[in-house]
This record gives structure tokens, sequence and C-alpha cells, in this order.
């Protein structure tokens, strides 16, 4: 058995939602986090039982303060990454029906980008392969 293996799994589900304007919310992760300062697409880990719309749900109510529906989520693509203590796994579905405007709850900034300029933000490993997706369909 290969040390890969031997890392737990983490998921987490993330979202790009997307404004009337065609751009995407990224949320810069803040000071006391592990990757304070970067950017990346809102979402969470997903809790025992919870399936990843579910953890989506709650977490863009969590953290953006607005609501959305599972038929709101449409699956794009996934990212498998391996970091140094775990292995993520993170479905990334992509939102544009949603109610409220999205608002700062965890002190994260937050800023709607084109997804051709998303290169311009410096982002976790795992979250970089997912950009191309993002510009082939928006």
């Amino acid at each position: 058995m290969s040390d890969q293996s031997s890392k737990p799994i983490v998921l987490v589900a993330a979202c790009a939602l997307i404004d009337t304007d065609n751009r995407i919310l990224i949320a810069q992760r803040p000071e006391g986090k592990s990757m304070a300062g970067m950017w990346e697409f809102p979402g969470g880990k997903v809790e025992d039982g919870e399936t990843p719309e579910a953890a989506l749900i709650r977490e863009l109510n969590e953290e953006l303060g607005i609501e959305t529906k599972e038929t709101c989520l449409a699956p794009l693509t996934f990212a498998s990454y391996s970091y140094e203590k775990f292995h993520l796994l993170m479905p990334l579905y992509i939102c544009r029906r949603y109610w409220g405007v999205p608002q700062s709850k965890e002190g994260q900034a937050l800023k709607w980008v084109r997804s051709r300029n998303l290169r311009d933000y410096e982002m976790p490993p795992a979250d970089e392969p997912l950009i191309p997706h993002l510009i082939d369909v928006i």
C-alpha cells in the first residue's frame, strides 16, 4: 500500500455562482484559515449523511446569505487532488438561479470575475484545473 492510498479522502462541494452578466463569484480565504489570501469558489465540506447538493445549499446560505434549490445546481466537473495530509475530491456545480444578494458572512472578500480572468487570482492547487471547464461553458 502506497502513502497515497493511506490518506483520508475529504469531500468538498464547490459552486460557480454566476450572475446575470455571466460573471463568477469567488471568495478570498480569510486570515487564520489554511491557504489564507487565496481565492476559491464558494462551498464547503460535505458532512456525514449529506449529499454534495445539500452541502452546497447549506454552505451558500451560511457563507453568502443566499438560497438556492437542488434543481438549480448543475454538475460541471470535479477536481481530485492530493494535499500533504488528505486527498480532496471536489465536485463543481454551476448555479445561475438563487435568491438574495451574495454578501460576506464569514469575513471573506468577494469578487465577481469573468471566467477568462480567473487565472489572475491565486487559487488553491485543487481549484486551478476547474478553470478551463468554466471558460468553455461561460
